[in-house]
């Protein structure tokens, strides 16, 4: 007979579990038979432990049949999506979506809220006037089958075991546990009934993996749990030791995707990621078969205006407004009051504390410090400097968006003092790490 805290002792004492065991008590986490506090030993036994690639499996496919998952039998084209471990001005996935539909792809993106420092998917979306996050089953599989992309929030219904074993593990400090996070992610993104997978696994001071071996150890645990899970997945290591784009927020991250989209503005850094990703997609999925050619198709939707006449259908088939990107400015709303950061000194852009960037987002009331808090869609920041960059002692390195006079006094102070202005010019770190392709043999 199997009982949890046999499990559990079992995972304490360093053993290997079996799939059986595993299934056990996921069923049990699912189901309500197995208690909050048994979840935390669990947790904290794989966080000593650690989990062999099997168990790694196991514990991901059992948790995303948790719960639903979903199936494209009639699709006409490949079921394709990526996932970023999450940071500051990671606006990716808003273009991302579209413009890989405009390729021939099906993306059901599932997205999620920020917490902490990181920005959400899905709060940028609901800057736009009534979006829709969380439509019925039927119309999230009509929108995808009709535009090729809908960007959604999580349903109760999709990896349950999921939700409630990350609670506790965020308030157990369990979290940053490589076999749970590859499993936390890949049984929700897995419940997507996805063809393929592109993961973007970010590095640097303001992500969850701060060093590179960290992020290099992530990624070599998803690619290989997710293919062996069969789902063709690549990562692709990021840099995340600044803002990744040009704005921070939630209004002010929407209004850069749909420059971005248009033309009006592509940040560097910015369209590096999306590209390499879009590339991935498109490679994995089968709908390119060399970069070269995935990149000519993309360039093309980009310059056609397909990807954005995508994004617009997606947008208005959730129930947003039909003419967002004519009058984007006049639909997604900036707080009222405007402030420019200056930089303390005249120099070159050595360092910059992403995460401190993320975290004054919050202070204005742009994030939220606990799963349950509502964010104010219209504050943030925008025009960032970037690392390498020079600047002069009258030059703003950002502007602020806030509500009041004080808020926005505030956040200027802690942008300021989270860039490093150095004499000497600095050469800025790569945009793109890594790629782990599912040949890897990692």
């Amino acid at each position: 007979m199997l009982l949890p805290q046999e499990i559990i002792r079992a995972k304490r004492n360093g053993l290997e579990l079996t799939r059986e065991q595993i299934a056990f008590f996921v069923e049990g986490v699912t189901t309500g038979t197995v208690t909050d506090s048994q979840i935390a030993a669990f947790a904290m036994a794989v966080f000593f432990q650690g989990m062999e690639m099997h168990e790694r499996v196991a514990l991901t496919e059992e948790m995303m049949h948790s719960g639903n998952v979903l199936q494209w039998p009639d699709m006409p084209g490949p079921v394709v999506d990526k996932h970023s471990t999450g940071g500051v001005s990671d606006s990716v996935s808003l273009m991302l979506g579209p413009l890989v539909a405009a390729c021939g792809g099906y993306v059901p993106m599932i997205a999620g809220r920020g917490l902490g420092h990181t920005g959400g998917t899905l709060d940028k979306f609901e800057s736009i006037p009534g979006y829709n996050i969380m439509p019925s089953e039927a119309d999230f599989k009509q929108i995808v089958n009709d535009i090729g992309v809908a960007i959604i929030g999580q349903t109760d219904e999709i990896a349950p075991a999921d939700k409630r074993i990350y609670s506790i593990r965020d308030v157990t400090a369990t979290v940053d546990s490589i076999p749970m996070i590859t499993a936390s992610i890949l049984s929700k993104k897995l419940s997507a009934g996805l063809g393929s997978l592109a993961m973007d696994v970010k590095t640097g001071n303001g992500a969850f993996m701060q060093t590179l071996d960290d992020a290099r150890a992530l990624a070599q645990s998803i690619v290989a749990v997710a293919n062996q899970a069969g789902v063709p997945t690549s990562a692709t290591i990021t840099d995340m030791s600044q803002p990744l784009g040009s704005t921070a927020g939630n209004a002010t991250e929407m209004l850069e995707a749909i420059d971005y989209l248009t033309g009006a503005y592509r940040n560097p850094r910015l369209h590096a990621v999306t590209m390499a990703l879009a590339e991935q997609m498109l490679l994995l999925s089968g709908l390119a078969s060399t970069k070269e050619e995935a990149q000519q198709k993309l360039n093309h939707a980009l310059d056609s205006g397909a990807a954005t006449e995508k994004f617009s259908a997606m947008v208005h088939a959730l129930g947003g407004p039909a003419d967002l990107v004519e009058n984007a400015r006049q639909h997604v709303k900036l707080a009222p009051v405007c402030l420019p950061v200056f930089a303390n000194q005249a120099g070159y852009v050595q360092h910059i504390d992403t995460r401190e960037v993320g975290l004054a987002v919050v202070s204005l009331g742009g994030g939220r410090t606990e799963p349950s808090q509502g964010v104010d869609h219209s504050v943030g920041f925008t025009e960032f400097a970037s690392l390498g960059q020079a600047v002069a002692a009258d030059q703003p390195i950002a502007k602020v968006y806030a509500r009041t006079e004080a808020d926005a006094e505030a956040a200027a102070a802690r942008v300021q003092a989270a860039f490093n202005i150095s004499e000497q010019a600095v050469t800025p770190p790569p945009v793109i790490h890594d790629l782990l392709e599912p040949s890897s043999n990692n």
